[in-house]
């Protein structure tokens, strides 16, 4: 009965191996397939940045090139105004 009974101790092992095999199995299926999610929304993120015409890097190109102008344009209007100030003052003293 002694190898009976160690068959029976071997087959009790390798199932539970078995059931601890399927676990890491499963496991391993879980975290390929969050992989695959992960991967899926970094080629969106990279998208969402890298898009030539609607990524972020594009917005941030016309944000900088509308502060440009914009810094430019007041740039413009202070100096006429403080022009038209001085004119007038000169004016007023009759200079």
């Amino acid at each position: 009965m002694a190898a009976d009974e160690y068959g029976t101790e071997v087959k009790v092992t390798f199932a539970e191996i078995g059931g601890k095999f399927d676990q890491i199995m499963q496991s391993v299926d879980t975290i390929k397939e969050k992989q695959e999610e992960m991967a899926d929304d970094i080629s969106h993120i990279k998208e969402a940045v890298y898009h030539p015409d609607e990524g972020l890097y594009a917005r941030l190109k016309a944000l900088e090139n509308w502060q440009k102008t914009s810094t430019r344009l007041i740039w413009i209007i202070i100096s006429s105004v403080v022009g038209m100030a001085a004119a007038a003052a000169l004016k007023m003293f009759n200079f």
